[in-house]
């Protein structure tokens, strides 16, 4: 794989990370938009193991 590949995943679960982190810190958090964050995170996890 490529490492500029991997870098760019590795990039974004971490935006996705701190995406749902804040949604989950507000008062009301979007319980809609945080479980569509952690399966697009866990795609990229996916994606990064290959």
């Amino acid at each position: 794989m490529h490492t500029a590949h991997l870098s760019a995943l590795t990039a974004k679960h971490s935006q996705l990370d701190k995406r749902i982190a804040t949604e989950t810190q507000r008062p009301l958090p979007d319980h809609l938009l945080i479980a569509e964050l952690k399966k697009q995170k866990l795609r990229v996890k996916e994606e990064m193991a290959r």
